[in-house]
């Protein structure tokens, strides 16, 4: 077991661990540390604890020491040059004509680096613009190009149900989202209706998706013939959340059809749906693909 404190430096960024060298650091005070890109000024979430050797990176950087009222009136002031630099920037990016566009911007504790966040669709010369930023403010400028869901998370906003984006408040790393959790939550399909304002797919799709999959297998599939109390039928749709499924039925073949509603323990799967044909392998056309001209472009997600 190795001694550590979990420290933030962002609402909603991840977690990271630190050797208390000794010091004893309580959930809520801030604390000044030694990271990859400088010395940080971060918020502790996670006091002195214990926690297995398989979850640190070995070695852990040591904290520094627990934040003073300088160093909060420091960072207080920090946030005022960084809006100021953001105007800075900004113009400069207008004079250059230079299709990017500014999100945010961070300076270290130390004032050792400038970070500017920024999105484009393509490649960027911003060489002229490096220099002249560091012109300016007499320090180490580094551009950082980052992705849409980065953007959301670092500028915050509503999403379709009222609240503020979860990426921006609680969720400290992104998990990977598919189409297929919206399929098996019975969601429209439809990339407005499942589409946070970043443009890619809702992070709630994963809340309860472990939930779906299992309920799912209990269900069988629309187009399964089952039996049911009535007769034989076909289902027409599932209700997931209910474990219930909806089926046109015949009691004898030459009955008229009825619909009806059947929990999963009052039917039984006679025939599945007929599966697609799989192609042979000799019909399956050998498609070319281009190499994509973009393909090296920086496109980082942030870890904090």
């Amino acid at each position: 077991m190795v001694e550590v404190v979990g420290i933030r430096f962002k609402k909603a960024g991840k977690v990271y661990y630190f050797d208390p060298d000794g010091l004893k650091i309580e959930e809520g005070q801030c604390a000044i540390v030694e990271t990859a890109r400088g010395v940080e000024f971060g918020s502790v979430v996670k006091g002195n604890t214990l926690v297995k050797d398989q979850e640190v990176f070995q070695p852990l950087k040591k904290v520094m020491r627990v934040a003073t009222e300088e160093d909060k009136k420091q960072e207080e002031e920090d946030k005022i040059k960084e809006q100021e630099a953001f105007v800075i920037c900004e113009e400069k990016i207008n004079k250059h004509k230079l299709v990017m566009k500014l999100v945010d911007v961070e300076i270290t504790f130390d004032h050792n680096k400038l970070i500017f966040y920024f999105t484009s669709d393509g490649r960027v010369d911003f060489r002229e613009l490096v220099k002249e930023l560091a012109a300016v403010f007499r320090t180490r400028i580094e551009l950082r190009q980052i992705g849409v869901r980065d953007e959301a998370k670092m500028l915050n906003g509503i999403g379709i149900c009222g609240r503020s984006l979860c990426c921006a408040t609680f969720l400290g790393d992104f998990t990977p989202v598919s189409i297929k959790m919206a399929k098996e939550q019975n969601l429209s399909l439809n990339p407005t209706k499942i589409s946070g304002i970043c443009g890619r797919l809702m992070c709630c799709l994963k809340y309860e998706e472990d939930v779906y999959e299992e309920l799912n297998k209990n269900l069988p599939n629309v187009g399964d013939t089952i039996s049911t109390p009535d007769g034989t039928g076909d289902i027409l749709s599932v209700n997931v959340l209910m474990q219930q499924v909806k089926a046109v039925v015949r009691k004898k073949e030459n009955d008229p059809p009825t619909i009806g509603f059947y929990k999963v323990e009052e039917i039984e799967v006679i025939r599945a749906k007929k599966a697609k044909k799989q192609p042979q392998p000799d019909q399956i056309k050998k498609t070319v693909v281009k190499e994509n001209a973009n393909a090296d472009i920086l496109d980082l997600d942030l870890e904090d």
